[in-house]
């Protein structure tokens, strides 16, 4: 069966080959009654682009691009970036557009990504992830012009559109919630120093312990479970031992209970824990983990949106999706007496 052409579209609806280019492009130049006419027609016909062509001729590649900086053992457990991943991607499928995920070893391998994707015409537009509190990925996407949607704290984003979630608040509100509970020794175990998001909760962190006199730990991590039992180690070699722990994520969170266990340390009658995202994984562990929640899936769908605007003309904005909020499970109580 031969492939069905733009002009056997054209012939069938009755228009020029320019306005079955431009409605199949999703271009401007013909009216919303003609485009949908001739959509109609492709698809009784079983008309597909003819990819190659698309990209000779400068018209979109239907992808998006994703680099992430991770050991792909991490990224294997690690239920955030599965759920943002899945949530993204079901955004694009509704689309017809394909997710282009790579992993690089470092943050400067990823760099060397973008100019090569962007000359190849691999991508539409780059999601960027990850940010760090001074990153040299946005004056390098600024100058090449790609169209890009970044995750962070709008204050390190450069101006371009950005998602992100009120960490701050976030987390003086679960600091708040734990001193009415009666705790006055918190610990933090924190994602990597530089990155956007653990600057933001480390500081709202320090600014919550002070404001009411309390006591304060922060250790950072690398986000996996054996990060997360050595930093729970650490804190429970301490002199004063901390009556609450904030894990950045629930990877940490788990691997910091099972450690506490190993060291005769009972949840949540000795220490009380809080996790980060709220993965299923919370809900299976005994006793069940209290977390920060947010809908991390709604959140890679409303990247995808906002990737989608920018392509159709949106100017670049800073764009709230939610203020993660505490979920009490098992693991918090008052502390001992």
């Amino acid at each position: 069966m031969s492939r069905v052409t733009i002009n056997d579209i054209a012939g069938r609806a009755g228009v020029s080959k320019s306005a079955v280019s431009y409605a199949l492009n999703g271009r401007p130049g013909v009216s919303d009654q003609t485009r949908c006419k001739i959509l109609a027609v492709a698809e009784e016909l079983g008309w597909a682009p003819n990819r190659t062509a698309r990209m000779l001729s400068g018209s979109r590649t239907e992808t998006f691009g994703l680099a992430l900086a991770r050991d792909p053992r991490t990224l294997a457990t690690e239920p955030f970036y599965m759920e943002f991943v899945a949530g993204l991607q079901s955004e694009l499928s509704q689309r017809g557009y394909g997710l282009l995920l790579q992993l690089t070893e470092t943050s400067a391998t990823e760099l060397e990504l973008y100019p090569r994707w962007w000359s190849e015409r691999r991508v539409d537009g780059v999601i960027v992830v990850d940010i760090l509190v001074t990153d040299p990925r946005i004056a390098a996407i600024r100058e090449l012009q790609i169209p890009a949607v970044v995750v962070g704290d709008p204050g390190m984003t450069g101006g371009f559109t950005t998602i992100w979630t009120d960490d701050a608040t976030a987390m003086t509100d679960a600091i708040r919630r734990l001193v009415q509970l009666g705790h006055r020794r918190f610990a933090r175990v924190a994602s990597r120093p530089g990155l956007s998001h653990t600057h933001v909760r480390d500081l709202a962190f320090g600014q919550a312990v002070s404001a009411d006199g309390l006591s304060g730990t922060i250790v950072h991590a690398d986000c996996s479970d054996a990060a997360g039992r050595e930093a729970t180690r650490k804190l429970w070699r301490l002199a004063e031992r901390p009556t609450a722990i904030i894990f950045d994520n629930d990877l940490m969170a788990i691997a910091g209970m099972s450690t506490l266990a190993a060291l005769g340390a009972a949840v949540p009658q000795e220490v009380s824990l809080v996790a980060w995202d709220d993965s299923a994984l919370c809900t299976i562990t005994h006793p069940t983990l209290s977390a920060l929640n947010h809908d991390v899936m709604a959140f890679g769908g409303h990247v995808g949106r906002r990737m989608f605007s920018l392509l159709e003309g949106a100017q670049p904005a800073a764009h709230l999706d939610s203020t993660p909020m505490l979920v009490e499970r098992g693991s918090t109580a008052p502390p001992p007496r």
